[in-house]
């Protein structure tokens, strides 16, 4: 499929997990447990190895540390496109995310902080990092990104949101091309879906499996480490309650489960199978941080070229750069 006029896997990386250690203004945990960086590094490569080609970070990820992971790992790969996002301050010190930052003259200085720290010239893709944000207060946000856009910092710009309402209210707007959100299997989101499809705008899937629920590894009883997001009372948090697996989830996900392993699949590669069977312009994000887990998320990419009698270079989906 193409992607911003470059041809692409309709596969992208997510990068929270190889963030690291990142915590809230009070001190509660906000990254994934059991992250190395040589390990990522590892990982990125077999991305790139793979087919994966599309990397979706944000500033607020480890507080700088995965847009710096991936300049360490891609050394500005050109062949590479990122998507990473701004709207959230950070002290890369403390690794702590310092709240809101949503003044339109707070959006070029967070731009040239993130080409610094993935050491590129200009981000192909520079979303909203602010799921809520009433549209009123983003739009001014928009307006100092389509500038920066013209001044070549950045490719295109979209919004990471589950609001439909949002949606709508940005996708006539030249440079806005994609919206991050959430979709699985267990959580389908059609009414944004319609919306994104109308406009002929990129939806990139974000929690396309469940936080990792629809891996089918844990248990119901299954604690997950106290320094791990899944571990927290973050109210956002369906998949996981008070540090396990959501029973609730875990029985809809059983329930389908035979399902998605048709024909010998993984659930994971059936999970995004489905994602993909929804609508030809998404582009899901899974979170990975080793070779194991790139390497089943590829394999998954067999099961959308057989499903739509391509090899990924005379297909295209959503629209391309204007």
């Amino acid at each position: 499929m193409k992607f911003l006029d470059t041809e692409i896997s309709p596969l992208g990386l997510g990068c929270w997990p190889i963030g690291g250690a990142m915590f809230s203004a009070t001190g509660e945990t906000l990254g994934y447990a059991n992250t190395d960086d040589k390990q990522s590094i590892r990982a990125i490569h077999a991305a790139v190895a793979n087919g994966i080609t599309l990397f979706d970070t944000a500033a607020a990820y480890g507080a700088g540390h995965s847009e710096r992971l991936l300049a360490r790992a891609l050394s500005n790969n050109a062949e590479v496109q990122i998507v990473t996002k701004i709207g959230i301050a950070i002290d890369e010190a403390s690794k702590q995310l310092c709240g809101d930052e949503v003044l339109p003259g707070q959006v070029l200085p967070a731009i040239e902080r993130c080409c610094s720290r993935l050491q590129r010239e200009t981000i192909d893709l520079l979303l909203l990092h602010q799921n809520s944000l009433p549209v009123d207060q983003a739009a001014p946000l928009f307006d100092e990104m389509e500038k920066a856009r013209k001044a070549g910092k950045i490719k295109s710009y979209g919004w990471s949101t589950d609001f439909t309402a949002s949606v709508q209210a940005m996708t006539d707007r030249t440079g806005f091309v994609a919206v991050e959100h959430a979709m699985n299997v267990l959580c389908d989101a059609p009414r944004i879906q319609r919306a994104l499809q109308r406009s002929n705008t990129y939806a990139l899937i974000r929690s396309p499996l469940a936080m990792g629920l629809l891996s089918g590894k844990y248990t119901p009883t299954e604690a997950m480490q106290a320094d791990d997001i899944r571990s927290t009372s973050q109210m956002w948090l369906q998949y996981f309650r008070n540090g396990k697996p959501n029973r609730e989830y875990l029985e809809r996900f059983n329930a389908v489960r035979e399902l998605l392993q048709t024909d010998g699949r993984t659930a994971v590669q059936g999970a995004l199978g489905w994602l993909w069977a929804k609508g030809e312009p998404n582009i899901p994000i899974p979170g990975a941080r080793t070779v194991h887990q790139v390497e089943g998320l590829a394999a998954a990419l067999g099961i959308w070229r057989v499903a739509t009698g391509c090899d990924g270079r005379n297909r295209q989906a959503g629209r391309s750069q204007q």
